[in-house]
């Protein structure tokens, strides 16, 4: 039987969870982002290309951070989702518009327990625009998807809004220790970072080519479905560098 985490431990996380903010169009809802993760106790914040260069600066992020400008202050701006979520293995996407091809979608409480119950995880929750969301590029670099459970008839959040949601869940999960009843049992390795499955997806779809079981002109939604299937494992680094030397071995036998 587990034994629930140690609170000493479970904090941590108040450390490691990372919120990401891609193309955020109004500095006020970074800086209102900023106050919203710094009630609930975290303090990392990474912007992804946000509309304005200074917006870290910029009058209403600062006004709209209130007492939160230490989070400001130490805020990375990146240029891409691969920067941003750099030393991360797992990454949660927020989309009230699901997909066909997402990764598994959890909603925030469900998402909150898992990342309370795992200390092998370096995770971030990423948030899109306020106008045109996430790319489905994104979503397809990320474990989960989360939908929040709003009025069908008007699901519209703030940007900050649901920043400080997610941050609630996930501080409530925190401190009530909720375990995670399945994938502790057992044997249990070093969660694979994103890059390192980014690395796998390309190194796999190389070798589904040259057994010409893909066609690259007419791939169809074969590599999508790949992810799709694989976001639902909660992929280890062995079993990354497993499917590496399956995919190795396949392009040396195709080579002879």
């Amino acid at each position: 039987m587990n034994q629930p985490q140690s609170p000493s431990s479970l904090s941590v996380l108040f450390e490691k969870l990372r919120f990401v903010l891609v193309e955020t169009s109004h500095p006020g809802n970074i800086g209102a982002a900023a106050r919203a993760i710094k009630t609930m106790g975290f303090s990392q914040l990474v912007l992804v290309n946000p509309r304005f260069s200074d917006a870290l600066e910029h009058e209403e992020a600062i006004a709209f951070a209130s007492g939160a400008l230490d989070v400001l202050a130490q805020a990375r701006v990146v240029g891409s989702i691969e920067e941003a979520l750099e030393g991360c293995n797992y990454a949660a996407a927020l989309s009230a518009r699901l997909r066909e091809y997402s990764p598994p979608v959890a909603s925030p409480r469900k998402l909150a327990a898992e990342l309370g119950a795992r200390t092998d995880l370096v995770p971030a929750l990423i948030f899109g625009s306020e106008r045109y969301g996430l790319s489905n590029e994104v979503i397809a670099k990320c474990n989960v998807l989360i939908n929040i459970p709003a009025n069908p008839a008007y699901s519209s959040l703030n940007l900050a809004q649901a920043v400080q949601l997610l941050a609630y869940e996930v501080r409530t999960a925190v401190l009530e220790e909720q375990p995670l009843s399945a994938g502790l049992v057992g044997f249990q390795g070093e969660a694979a970072s994103l890059a390192q499955i980014d690395g796998m997806y390309a190194h796999l779809e190389e070798a589904l080519i040259a057994l010409e079981f893909l066609d690259p002109t007419n791939p169809k939604k074969l590599m999508p479905r790949l992810k799709r299937l694989f976001s639902r494992t909660g992929l280890e680094t062995e079993e990354v560098n497993i499917l590496r030397g399956i995919a190795r071995l396949i392009l040396e036998k195709s080579r002879k």
